[in-house]
Order: C-alpha cells, then structure tokens, then sequence
C-alpha cells in the first residue's frame, strides 16, 4: 500500500470521489499543512492554523498509480485555478495542495502541474502547491464518510456529487 495527501476544498467533496476510485483502500478527511497543538475543525476553519482540509488517500499502486490519483484530483475533486478556495468555501484551509510522501511522488506531481500548465488545460493559472508533509490529524469522526452517510444534504447535493457524476462518466474503468 501506499499513502498520498490531496487538499482540495472542503474535504467532504475529495475523500467522497476517493471513495470510488478502484484501487483506494481508505479516504480519510482531515488536515494538513499546518502547525501548533492539536487541529480541530472549530480551529482550522478560522483561517489562522496553516492548515487545510485534507484527505489521507492509502491506495493499491497495483490497481491505481498516484499518476491515476493526480488524473482524478486535477479533473475532478479540485478546481486547481482557485486561489485558497473553492466554490462557495473561501480561505487558505480551502486551498489546493498536494502533501507528497517521497520524492517520487514529489517529482511527479511538480511534472504534472507543469505539463497541464504548458498545455494550458486551464483558462487560468494553476494555484495548486506541493508543500512538505509534517503531519496529518483525521477529523472528527462526523466528518469521515460525510457524502455517503449524507447524500441528501444540500451541500453535498450541489458540490460533491456531480464531482462523483463527473468520475464515473471520466473514469469509468477506475469508478467502483
């Protein structure tokens, strides 16, 4: 198994596309990039902690690459063109990261950003950083596995779910 980090938004809307990735063993949401005690949802929304929501991704390189994974995340879980936010969620806890866990995984998400930026698959400029990992926190246990236990919630209704639509109808051979 292998382990990769991906902050994108609200991490409602990434760990629930990661949930259906053939491949991925867990998705757990929670947050990164940041410093001081213990990170609590209640702190990290302030703004003021460093970090962002996030979400652990441990996967079978044998069924997806982390390649495959930087695919998804790019096309799906994230507008990589939002500076520190996305949709209707603002501040730099929503920003777009990747927390890679080894060089290689380092290099291959610095390649991809620049090959998607040359081909200018955007309109805008990517914003999305590859920071240094010094530790992840999993959220409160009301936040894991918030888009199946929750798939009528307005939010989930009108930002994560056609982000799911849009995995299955991009990556079939990889949705489960």
């Amino acid at each position: 198994m292998e382990v990769a980090y991906f902050a994108g938004g609200c991490f409602w809307g990434v760990e629930g596309v990661f949930d259906h990735v053939r491949g991925v063993k867990s998705a757990v949401s929670g947050y990164a990039g940041g410093g001081g005690q213990r990170p609590t949802y209640e702190s990290v929304s302030s703004g003021r902690t460093g970090h962002a929501e996030t979400v652990r991704v441990t996967f079978d390189p044998r069924q997806v690459s982390y390649a495959q994974l930087l695919q998804i995340y790019f096309s799906v879980a994230t507008d990589p063109t939002q500076l520190d936010r996305q949709g209707p969620d603002t501040g730099t806890q929503y920003r777009g990261a990747l927390f890679p866990t080894t060089q290689a995984q380092a290099r291959q998400a610095r390649a991809y950003i620049a090959q998607l930026g040359k081909a200018r698959v955007f309109r805008r400029p990517i914003v999305t950083k590859v920071e240094p990992l010094r530790r992840f926190t999993a959220a409160e246990s009301y936040h894991q596995d918030f888009v199946a236990k929750n798939p009528r919630h307005p939010y989930i209704v009108v930002n994560d779910r056609p982000k799911v639509i849009a995995l299955r109808r991009l990556f079939p051979k990889l949705y489960v």
